[in-house]
């Protein structure tokens, strides 16, 4: 993996993070690749169902940790982990955990495919959040 790939996909990181904090759905739907997914709360989920998702979300801070990022043997595609503290701006309580990416190489440059949230909880647990705290809207 080249430095200028090691730094597209942290500038990509950093976007999502700068854009999670701002509220703008529409530059967090455009560091995903058209068929992206994001994991968290026992479930995965399509990036058409990620503006509800993230409305439903608590607002504050993302501050993200620098990436360790493993360039996969054909250099089209990598995988990361990204430590996150998330804080709420009303209350200033904080969540920990860390990202899982899978990131491809598009005409577009560097996307994340696959991004799943596993949170560090009091107890030392690491798991993926509350199954069905997000309600999906019923079809």
């Amino acid at each position: 993996m080249s430095t200028d790939d090691l730094m597209e996909i942290q500038q990509l990181l950093a976007r999502y993070a700068v854009c999670m904090t701002q509220g703008d759905i529409d530059g967090v739907l455009a560091v995903f690749t058209p068929d992206g997914r994001y994991s968290a709360f026992g479930d995965s989920y399509p990036l058409e169902e990620f503006p509800a998702l993230v409305a439903a979300a608590p607002k504050g801070l993302f501050l993200t940790g620098t990436p360790v990022i493993e360039l996969s043997g054909d250099g089209v595609g990598a995988t990361g982990t990204q430590p996150l503290c998330f804080v709420d701006h009303a209350t200033h309580d904080m969540r920990i955990g860390y990202y899982s990416d899978v990131y491809a190489r598009t005409t577009d440059g560097w996307r994340l495919r696959t991004r799943a949230m596993t949170f560090i909880r009091r107890s030392g647990a690491h798991d993926s959040g509350r199954p069905h705290a997000y309600e999906r809207p019923q079809a």
